[in-house]
């Protein structure tokens, strides 16, 4: 009782509340930890998706049998390929790919149904591979499309010598946005603590009152932890927010331990308002910090694998992405909230975060001292 006394009639607390009085009057701030975090978890939940739909399909089919139609039925019985445009000539069907107005083009031979007796038909197929990643999902949708039909071709086909059967474990109905959201939640938590934490210290010394902080009877720690410390409560507010849109509009489940990630998530939350305040001590103006924000934030989110799997980078930059502390947050959230994995398994990205946690922390602490004194 008589150490909270203490607490309560420090210099520490007096900072404390300083600074929870100068958030609660600062609308822009609430506004910044609200509406960007909330826009940005529905924009990339609902956008960010590896799966390809709703191809433009453009067909020219010189045989026009049954066999043909029924090929080009097939293309477009799902959402993958829309029949657009059914070209005279093969000119104006590349042409229109040119332009961009076709992703897919269909040549089907006027001797398709003599090949067909053969047994070995041939189409040609024309793909805008501008986007290369959409090109080439195209163009194995067309493989799977067109092995499938043959399959309905050969007369008394036996089933293969092997037949797999596949099992998808932890996202079962393969929604990418399962993928997606947890490592979204980690981008907006980088964001928004960098550039909350780095502004607020910015606009103390813009204001003058980090002169004014000096004359006050506190060591150089209290002041740096009276600005830590309501920023980190003040940012939990968003993880709770991130994971209330996570597990309701997106439907991503919570199969872990909700204390363990409330705990690293706190500890993350330390990760990023120690490099905002790193920040802030090497920057002179809010427009230096966000500019300077940028150019730290955009590699991290890039390796971090919140976007692009890591295993789809280069060796080099898989490598380099261990010294992210994004990338090790993203795969606590992934096995989380995924897996229902523990300690057991993520004790290593959780050691990792940790380092990189006392490491800025020490860094942040050791400039920020140097600038007051």
């Amino acid at each position: 009782m008589k150490l909270i006394q203490q607490l309560f009639n420090s210099p520490f607390w007096a900072l404390v509340r300083k600074e929870i009085n100068q958030i609660l009057r600062n609308k822009q701030l609430i506004v910044l930890l609200i509406v960007p975090p909330t826009v940005q978890l529905l924009l990339y939940g609902f956008i960010l998706n590896p799966d390809v739909h709703n191809l433009r399909l453009g067909v020219i089919d010189y045989a026009n049998i049954s066999a043909s139609r029924e090929l080009v039925s097939a293309m477009t019985s799902n959402r993958i390929f829309t029949l657009e445009s059914v070209p005279t000539s093969e000119k104006e069907l590349s042409l229109q790919v040119e332009e961009g107005k076709l992703d897919v083009g269909v040549v089907i031979p006027p001797d398709f149904p003599r090949q067909l007796a053969k047994k070995s038909a041939e189409i040609q197929v024309f793909i805008d591979a501008v986007n290369a990643n959409t090109a080439g999902i195209a163009g194995n949708y067309m493989n799977q499309i067109i092995q499938q039909y043959n399959l309905q071709l050969i007369p008394g086909k036996t089933s293969p010598p092997i037949s797999p059967e596949v099992v998808f474990l932890y996202n079962p109905g393969l929604t990418s946005s399962w993928f997606f959201v947890p490592g979204v939640m980690g981008l907006v938590l980088t964001l928004i603590g960098t550039l909350v934490s780095a502004v607020t210290v910015v606009r103390e010394k813009d204001t003058g009152t980090l002169e004014q902080l000096l004359m006050t009877p506190a060591e150089n720690w209290e002041i740096l932890l009276s600005k830590i410390v309501p920023l980190a409560f003040l940012l939990m507010g968003d993880v709770l927010l991130a994971i209330t849109l996570a597990t309701v509009i997106f439907h991503v489940p919570f199969r872990g331990s909700f204390p363990l990630f409330f705990a690293l998530s706190s500890m993350y939350l330390f990760v990023g308002i120690s490099l905002g305040i790193m920040l802030a001590t090497i920057s002179s103006s809010q427009q230096q910090v966000v500019l300077t924000s940028f150019f730290i934030n955009l590699p991290m989110v890039q390796t971090s694998g919140a976007i692009a799997p890591i295993e789809a980078m280069p060796p080099l930059f898989q490598v380099l992405s261990l010294l992210n502390p994004l990338r090790h947050y993203i795969a606590i959230v992934r096995g989380i909230l995924l897996k229902g994995v523990g300690l057991d398994v993520l004790w290593m990205n959780v050691l990792a975060l940790v380092a990189f946690a006392v490491v800025l922390l020490t860094i942040s602490i050791n400039k920020f001292r140097n600038q007051l004194s």
